[in-house]
């Protein structure tokens, strides 16, 4: 589903991403994981398009997408839910729901995945009416992760969905994402909690510094010298 090869990006003249190449096959959950700073967001904002890259080739279903504009990308069915949610606080619930549907192939469907979004987040159907700022950490996740099912993916990534939440809605997220995958949606997760990250995941890659230096199945990576002393306190 995605082929990602040779990726170069850079921040000025600071190179943040060295020749990073993985692949997403379609019904996977792949993570890619490693500490702050590593190069996990800009490896996600470069498929996204929101960075350009200065080498290497991105392919969604097929086609080369490094020229495509975010919003044309969107369209194809490649979605991505931001690193500290990025909701519209001062709207509603469901306004920022509705926001995620503006495709024409997802404003079809709106009703249909308002449904579908509030029965796999009741607490959103709760508070629909509410203003999303007022909304706890947790319930602000669900919100971003919704506007983005609502846009009907088929390739769904991730950024560090687990940011700031306390120990009992990281494991809580990590489920829902477990569930959506298994609803037909393809998963690309960056996590900075690798273990749990690892533990869902059909395949990882570990990124350093900007560069791919392991990767493999999600249990394999657990049960790794370098990854136990990294990541895992081992």
């Amino acid at each position: 589903m995605l082929n990602v090869k040779g990726l170069n990006v850079f921040y000025g003249g600071v190179q943040a991403i060295r020749n990073v190449t993985f692949s997403v096959q379609t019904g996977e959950i792949v993570s890619i994981v490693g500490s702050n700073g590593a190069g996990k967001s800009t490896s996600l904002k470069a498929i996204s398009g929101v960075l350009r890259l200065k080498k290497g080739t991105i392919d969604f279903l097929g086609r080369n997408i490094i020229h495509f504009p975010s919003h044309e990308i969107v369209k194809m069915g490649l979605i991505q839910i931001p690193e500290g949610r990025k909701i519209f606080p001062t709207m509603s619930v469901l306004e920022n729901l509705e926001l995620g549907s503006y495709t024409t192939r997802a404003k079809k469907k709106r009703e249909e995945s308002l449904k579908k979004i509030y029965d796999l987040f009741p607490r959103l159907a709760e508070r629909k009416h509410q203003t999303a700022g007022t909304l706890s950490g947790g319930e602000q996740q669900m919100l971003a992760i919704g506007r983005g099912l609502m846009s009907i993916p088929e390739l769904l990534m991730l950024d560090e969905p687990s940011l700031g939440l306390a120990p009992l809605l990281v494991k809580e997220m990590l489920n829902i994402v477990k569930t959506i995958n298994s609803e037909g949606i393809t998963i690309l997760l960056v996590e900075q909690n690798v273990a749990h990250a690892l533990g869902i995941s059909t395949r990882s890659y570990v990124l350093e510094n900007g560069a791919i230096v392991l990767e493999g199945k999600g249990g394999e990576l657990l049960r790794n010298e370098h990854v136990k002393k990294a990541y895992l306190g081992m």
